[in-house]
């Protein structure tokens, strides 16, 4: 599996997914738009980013582009079904997504903006998690926990 970032802003919340994504051993993140990566523009390891992924960048392989789009085609290309996490019309509830297909890659967006429809309309599947309370999503590394860890192991 591997692992496509949309525009996310918070070192944290990129770092955080670092560390759940070596857990689940993916291949590869890709780091899309204004993510940032754990080595700033001057080479240099991201304190803040170290202390939360404690050491798993050093572990995932990883590449920083400019466009989702352009990544999630190339990715097609490879054969990979891509699987994004967002409440869309055509979405389905996580814990309902079957596939025998091996080659997954699994796009979170941003914080506030989620993924657009643009780059939603490129997704074979796009899944979402049920909401019961009075917030509409959870945090970004918390959805890709809980999702990754499902998609990984159905």
């Amino acid at each position: 599996m591997v692992v496509v970032l949309h525009n996310i802003r918070s070192v944290h919340n990129v770092a955080s997914i670092f560390r759940t994504a070596d857990g689940l051993g993916v291949d590869k993140i890709y780091l899309c738009g204004i993510t940032p990566a754990p080595i700033d523009q001057l080479g240099h390891y991201r304190e803040q980013f170290i202390k939360v992924s404690l050491g798993a960048e050093r572990n995932i392989d990883y590449e920083k582009n400019v466009s989702t789009g352009k990544t999630i085609d190339e990715l097609k290309k490879e054969g990979y079904l891509i699987v994004a996490v967002e409440q869309y019309k055509d979405s389905i509830e996580y814990h309902k997504f079957k596939t025998k297909k091996r080659k997954i890659a699994l796009v979170m967006g941003g914080e506030v903006s989620g993924i657009p429809t643009n780059i939603l309309k490129k997704a074979d599947k796009v899944l979402e998690i049920p909401m019961g309370g009075k917030k509409e999503s959870l945090n970004v590394a918390i959805a890709f926990g809980i999702v990754g860890y499902r998609v990984k192991y159905r």
